[in-house]
């Protein structure tokens, strides 16, 4: 089946101008053209442009996504560059999971606390309770946090 460029657009949730982007700079190697050039995207390219997106937003910058697709087009003896430019990609996005982990249990943390201080009338009581006597379930996200 292929789609048309309003149909991805809406599929992916992705402006047009993006879809011609990507056209454009080589990012989708197979994109078929109806005689007007007008594009139509078939399955060979819905899958592509789903990597691309998953690339985007692990972070990945533009060029290397280009260099990425360009090694998919050269064929089986880029593989092992694929996957060292994916497990480069996997590693920072797992680093960027940790640090935004630990973001998250300071916002837990900060939660639990001023829920006890709106419940107490002031932070008394819980600034006592630092560092290291928090109830069992706050006390890691404390420590997690700092």
């Amino acid at each position: 089946m292929n789609y048309s460029i309003g149909e991805v657009s809406r599929m992916f949730d992705l402006p047009a101008s993006t879809l011609r982007y990507y056209d454009k700079e080589g990012l989708l190697p197979h994109i078929q053209r109806q005689g007007t050039g007008i594009r139509r995207f078939d399955q060979q390219t819905i899958e592509a442009l789903r990597v691309i997106e998953c690339l985007k937003k692990s972070g990945m910058e533009i060029k290397d996504i280009k260099q990425f697709m360009d090694w998919c087009v050269e064929g089986a003896s880029t593989y092992p560059l694929r996957r060292e430019l994916l497990e480069k990609q996997r590693k920072t996005v797992e680093a960027e999971i940790a640090h935004m982990n630990k973001v998250l249990d300071m916002l837990r943390f900060k939660c639990w606390y001023y829920d006890q201080a709106i419940q107490d009338g002031s932070e008394d009581r819980i600034k006592s309770l630092l560092p290291d006597h928090l109830p069992d379930d706050i006390q890691p996200l404390y420590d997690h946090a700092h």
